[in-house]
């Protein structure tokens, strides 16, 4: 899953938050710096790429991708799905999802020390483009492929993928209501969720 998911998925914890924006900047084990409550946002974010990348939904919506965008079909997946939870943002939270990010972008500022100079880089670009609402359209996501594609060493057209999305999207979304409410469930009963302090 990507940003929008994992930023959900903390439950309005501050620590949470923030330990699932930075993990993918944090090599290993190498928390200098971090608090333990951190720590365990990490440890959460990790989890759940964990579950995703083996759940057997996930990998049938995946497999769609995968002759055309080979080792990218699942950064394809991650960015579709938050997609999917951003457009049906309301089924799963009272907050509307533009407070939800402002919420988020908040959080992040108040936290700026904490986080790696990738973390901060991506942090300017997404609350620029306010990239947590705008995954809600397709023009949205069109727009971070574009701008990934621009980031891959051997360029690489991600937002090419959007004509085979646009042909499988109702069968995609299906699949994504199914993975998401196993992942929810799944993530309620983490030690992190549970006893995040």
């Amino acid at each position: 899953m990507n940003y929008l998911a994992h930023s959900y998925l903390s439950y309005q914890n501050t620590d949470l938050i923030i330990g699932n924006f930075i993990a993918d900047s944090i090599q290993g084990n190498r928390f200098e710096g971090l608090t333990h409550e951190i720590v365990k946002g990490i440890s959460l974010h990790r989890k759940i790429d964990v579950f995703t990348d083996a759940h057997p939904v996930f990998l049938t919506s995946k497999h769609r991708f995968s002759k055309d965008f080979d080792k990218y079909s699942g950064v394809l997946m991650d960015i579709i799905y938050d997609h999917y939870l951003a457009k049906n943002f309301h089924h799963y939270s009272l907050l509307p999802l533009q407070e939800h990010a402002d919420y988020i972008y908040e959080i992040l500022k108040n936290n700026h020390h904490y986080l790696p100079e990738a973390a901060k880089r991506f942090y300017e670009y997404m609350t620029q483009r306010n990239i947590l609402f705008h995954y809600s359209s397709i023009e949205g996501i069109q727009t971070v492929l574009t701008h990934l594609s621009h980031r891959i060493r051997h360029r690489f057209e991600l937002q090419s993928a959007i004509p085979l999305l646009e042909q499988n999207y109702a069968e995609i979304e299906e699949e994504f209501f199914i993975f998401f409410d196993d992942l929810q469930a799944f993530c309620k009963i983490q030690p992190e969720v549970n006893n995040p302090l």
